[in-house]
């Protein structure tokens, strides 16, 4: 059953009507036949509102659905992962479409984040960072928007609110994958070894990307070529195709330095 079955099937018990009820909550008699129609979701600062009306608790109100939820939700997100390499557009659609569903769930907005150009289209990731960092109390997710919302403010050129975004986000010596990989053992282990080896290395080719950039930008093509090399040199070791298209970028640095230097 979803939620919009049960405050139907509430309504009805009551003797309500939809205008009626809509009138009481202050909102349109639209906005309720949608839920009834399982098409959007209440917000949840009408739930306190509903509950009082129909003469339940929250958790009657709500809690049978949560299991149904999170499934659908989880169904969405990995709909949109799954295609985010072949089609990112087909990605941000699915997501797009699960949030008409269920608005401003974090989950949803936090995945849209990474199909948003923010170098393009900077202030509709501000919007949706902005929105999810007032609204989850999940820290991970928090941080993971502010750094996305320092991304958008920089391809606006506000270096300002960029450092002010980025000066919230703690600084972290250790991950959960690292702690399990020093305290589990047998194959938790290695997964989480394996997986933020993959991760630790794509952050440091990142961080020699920025490097190669930044001599490259002050006109120091040697020490660019020198970090670029560096950074291939490095890939050939690791040998993971998930670098590849770094690789090619680097490789595409690396001769136009040579014919510089």
């Amino acid at each position: 059953m979803h939620i919009g079955n049960k405050i139907r099937e509430l309504r009805k018990m009551r003797g309500i009507t939809q205008e009626q009820l809509a009138e009481r909550i202050g909102i349109s008699f639209q906005a309720v036949s949608k839920w009834e129609n399982n098409i959007t979701l209440p917000d949840i600062t009408h739930a306190p509102v509903l509950a009082r009306i129909f003469g339940v608790s929250m958790d009657e109100l709500f809690d049978y659905d949560a299991t149904e939820t999170a499934r659908e939700i989880a169904d969405i997100a990995d709909a949109a992962y799954k295609c985010m390499l072949k089609n990112p557009l087909e990605s941000k659609r699915i997501l797009m479409e699960g949030l008409k569903k269920y608005p401003d769930h974090e989950i949803l907005l936090g995945d849209l984040l990474y199909f948003l150009d923010y170098s393009e289209n900077p202030d509709e990731t501000i919007a949706v960072a902005s929105k999810l960092i007032e609204k989850t109390d999940q820290s991970n997710i928090k941080y993971d928007a502010l750094r996305f919302l320092a991304y958008a403010y920089k391809a606006k050129g506000d270096m300002e609110s960029a450092a002010a975004a980025i000066e919230q986000i703690p600084e972290m010596c250790f991950t959960k994958l690292t702690e399990k990989a020093r305290i589990l053992s047998g194959k938790p282990k290695l997964e989480a070894a394996e997986k933020q080896k993959q991760l630790s290395s794509a952050n440091l080719l990142l961080m020699m990307r920025e490097i190669a950039d930044y001599y490259e930008s002050c006109g120091n093509a040697a020490e660019a070529l020198t970090e670029a090399e560096k950074a291939l040199n490095l890939m050939s070791i690791i040998g993971d195709p998930d670098f590849d298209g770094i690789a090619a970028s680097f490789r595409r640095q690396t001769e136009r330095l040579r014919n510089s230097v």
